[in-house]
C-alpha cells in the first residue's frame, strides 16, 4: 500500500524561485557572518602589531588594510567564504607570510607569536553563526514569501 502526496502548486513555485536565488542568498548570509569574524580579526591584528597598545608602532597599516573577506564560492562541501589577506604587499612580500609570522612567531626572526586570527575565529564563532542564520532567514523570506 502507498500514499501519494502532491505538493501544492504555489509551494512548488516558491521552492523553484528560491532555488534560482540560492547563490545570492548564500552570498549575503556567509558574507555577513565572515564580516563578524573579520572585524574582530582586524581589532586583534591592530593590537598584535602595536597600534592597539601604548607602545610605539612601526606598522604602516598595510596588513590591517589587506585583511578582508573573499567572495563566496561553491565548493565540494557546499559554500565557502574566507577571511584572509589580499596580495601582494607594496614591497613585494606576501601579506599571508607576514601574518603567519605574527600569528605563530618565528625563531629565525626572534619574533614571539602574537595570535590574532585563531582568537578572532574562536571568539566570534557563535555570533558569526547567528548572523549567518539571521541574514539567511531574511533573504529566504523574500523568495519563499514566509510570514512572521
Amino acid at each position: 500500500m502507498s500514499i501519494t502526496i502532491k505538493l501544492p502548486e504555489e509551494l512548488i513555485n516558491q521552492l523553484s524561485e528560491f532555488d534560482k536565488h540560492t547563490g545570492e542568498i548564500m552570498d549575503a548570509a556567509l558574507t555577513a557572518g565572515a564580516k563578524v569574524a573579520c572585524k574582530q580579526a582586524k581589532t586583534n591584528l591592530s593590537f598584535a602589531i602595536g597600534s592597539g597598545t601604548k607602545e610605539p608602532s612601526q606598522s604602516t597599516g598595510e596588513l590591517v588594510r589587506a585583511l578582508g573577506v573573499t567572495p563566496v564560492k561553491p565548493d565540494r562541501d557546499g559554500w565557502n567564504v574566507r577571511v584572509g589577506f589580499a596580495e601582494p604587499r607594496r614591497d613585494g612580500k606576501s601579506n599571508a607570510m607576514v601574518a603567519n609570522i605574527l600569528e605563530y612567531g618565528s625563531r629565525k626572526h626572534n619574533q614571539p607569536a602574537r595570535p590574532f586570527m585563531k582568537p578572532a575565529a574562536d571568539s566570534t564563532k557563535a555570533a558569526a553563526k547567528a548572523e549567518i542564520k539571521r541574514v539567511f532567514d531574511e533573504e529566504a523570506k523574500k523568495y519563499l514569501k514566509m510570514k512572521g
